[in-house]
């Protein structure tokens, strides 16, 4: 494919996940106002959220064998559809069992479209031989950035209705646009030449066992997309329920994270240059464990803020390195492993956090986001040779 067909494409993949994370965040911010419409409690909250991780966990597990038979580009034009419609579902449930419902939907189609863009970005970072990785990753909380902006904007001005039902115009619109480029181009095929180093580490791998590591990296990945998860869910209405924030404040919590991740992952290329992989890990593991300590238990809204951004730029690069280390290890089939699980981090968590506020506090629950921060940490510090440098 010409170098202007690869760079069409590039930018058609990173307005997908950006997107994504546009009407990702444009949901979450709007959770307490479908909390307090349903009458839910914390852990019937958590149980219909479960349906977002139940639809994506069903997807995830056809989305591949449906990638390798229509190909990656149409199957993610078709599940941004599916779920640019049905985040206009939940502001018309009067129940957390009808919520839990139209969050299968909504999940289905946010688990598909994740899966799907993630291989087209995995065949097209494959045909530049350039780690653009990050790159889209960072559009993703670019995205969420500002669907979590617009959000706290708008909370006072238009009902949880109207602002979902612009999210779906917007999605269409974008879909329309950038679905064009997907779907006139095949995935395009890898570069003819593979470095030999990469080529050695990745048959070694395979040769000696190297699954096994292509897991632990996979549960970085669920570390990471955990607190992802938790802040996108939890974060909004930790600020206004527990520490009395109004609906545009709690709303910049969620904001205030995905900028400091979208900082994180701008700068993550000079970074792993300047700090190398593991250490990359460790360190943000650290950070991430702190900001969220601090973010949890501090006693006031702006000291929560500081402690959300600080747990953006910890967990940042985090996802990335994982993903891209179970790929040298398996290959294709590496990426596929640590994505899964790290999603399956990001959905699952969330309905864990609302059991875990009911039995103790939402606060206390949030902590759990500091030690799964720990634990990628620690895993950083055991895999020290396998991480590389």
């Amino acid at each position: 494919m010409p170098g202007q067909g690869l760079a069409g494409l590039r930018a058609a993949i990173t307005a997908f996940f950006a997107l994504d994370g546009f009407i990702f965040a444009g949901w979450v911010v709007r959770i307490p106002d479908i909390k307090h419409q349903t009458h839910a409690s914390a852990g019937a909250l958590g149980l219909a959220l479960l349906g977002v991780s139940a639809g994506a966990v069903v997807t995830m597990t056809l989305i591949g064998r449906l990638c390798r038979r229509y190909g990656s580009h149409p199957v993610t034009v078709v599940c941004m559809v599916v779920l640019a419609f049905s985040v206009a579902l939940p502001p018309l449930t009067h129940s957390a069992t009808a919520l839990g419902a139209v969050l299968l939907l909504f999940g289905a189609a946010y688990g598909g479209v994740n899966v799907a863009f993630n291989s087209a970005a995995v065949d097209l970072v494959a045909a530049l031989r350039r780690p653009v990785m990050p790159s889209f990753h960072a559009a993703f909380s670019l995205g969420g950035m500002i669907g979590a902006g617009l959000g706290g904007l708008v909370a006072g001005a238009l009902s949880p209705a109207r602002h979902l039902l612009g999210l779906t115009l917007i999605g269409l619109l974008v879909t329309a646009v950038a679905g064009r480029v997907l779907l006139r181009h095949e995935p395009p095929a890898p570069a003819d030449s593979t470095p030999s180093a990469q080529a050695g580490t990745g048959g070694g791998a395979r040769r000696t066992g190297g699954r096994g590591l292509v897991v632990v990296f996979g549960l970085v990945a669920l570390c990471t997309a955990y607190g992802e998860g938790a802040m996108a869910d939890w974060g909004a209405l930790h600020l206004q329920q527990d520490l009395a924030a109004s609906s545009g404040t709690a709303a910049a919590g969620y904001a205030s994270f995905a900028l400091a991740m979208t900082i994180g992952r701008l700068t993550g290329a000079a970074l792993l240059a300047r700090l190398g992989r593991a250490r990359t890990v460790i360190a943000g593991g650290a950070v991430a464990a702190a900001g969220m300590l601090l973010g949890s238990l501090a006693p006031s809204a702006w000291a929560a803020l500081i402690g959300f951004a600080v747990t953006g730029l910890g967990l940042a690069n985090l996802f990335p390195v994982a993903v891209e280390r179970a790929g040298a290890l398996a290959g294709p089939s590496g990426v596929a492993v640590a994505s899964t699980l790290g999603y399956g981090g990001m959905l699952l968590g969330p309905p864990a956090i609302g059991f875990m506020a009911d039995w103790f506090s939402l606060p206390t629950a949030l902590t759990s986001v500091a030690a799964l921060a720990a634990v990628a940490a620690a895993i950083g510090v055991s895999t020290r040779r396998a991480m590389g440098g």
